[in-house]
């Protein structure tokens, strides 16, 4: 485990525990310079974490993720194994992120985003076709709001509290609703 400078953890952390099928020490763990990780966080072994990271309380982090600088995950967030987390992003609390999924840079998730990667959960073969969701660049997920299977949604895009989203989000569009439909641009918004 490497552990950058100036780090703070809060009581009951654990970091570094090895995944099903590890030992302990197999997989490396690294946290960079200036964290912040808040109590009763569990940071599993084999994530490489930049700097300027912190956590909410009680946030729960699996294996083999890649976390970039100036990530804010936030309060009781579930972050599950083998996502890419780029720089600048911020995740409020109560967060869901699966397995495949990948949060590109200066992207923002409100709380109680859930994303999803199991198109039939409990079918036949589910873990085999397993398709997590792409969140472009400075991309907005508004509160309350869940992402279907392997969707992705567009550099810029601004998605309304609590719409449920099933197809891909292009660039720059505003999408709210159940389903989810294109309701404008940020292009028309003035204080944007």
């Amino acid at each position: 485990m490497e552990i950058g400078e100036n780090v703070y953890i809060e009581d009951y952390v654990i970091i570094g525990v090895p995944p099903k099928g590890k030992k302990d020490g197999e997989l490396e763990t690294i946290i960079g310079d200036n964290a912040i990780i808040r109590s009763h966080t569990v940071i599993y072994a084999g994530n490489k974490i930049g700097d300027d990271f912190q956590t909410g309380h009680h946030v729960t982090i699996r294996e083999e993720n890649y976390i970039g600088n100036n990530v804010s995950i936030g309060t009781s967030s579930c972050i599950e194994h083998h996502i890419t987390i780029e720089d600048d992003v911020r995740l409020h609390s109560q967060t869901f992120i699966p397995e495949y999924s990948r949060l590109e840079k200066g992207c923002w998730i409100g709380p109680n985003v859930v994303l999803t990667n199991a198109k039939y959960p409990k079918s036949k073969n589910v873990m085999n076709n397993l398709k997590g969701s792409i969140i472009k660049e400075k991309a907005k997920i508004g509160a309350n709001t869940t992402i279907l299977p392997g969707k992705t949604i567009g550099k810029n895009a601004l998605i309304g509290a609590g719409t449920v989203v099933t197809k891909d989000v292009p660039n720059r569009k505003i999408v709210a609703g159940n389903p989810g439909k294109i309701i404008g641009s940020i292009d028309d918004i003035s204080e944007y």
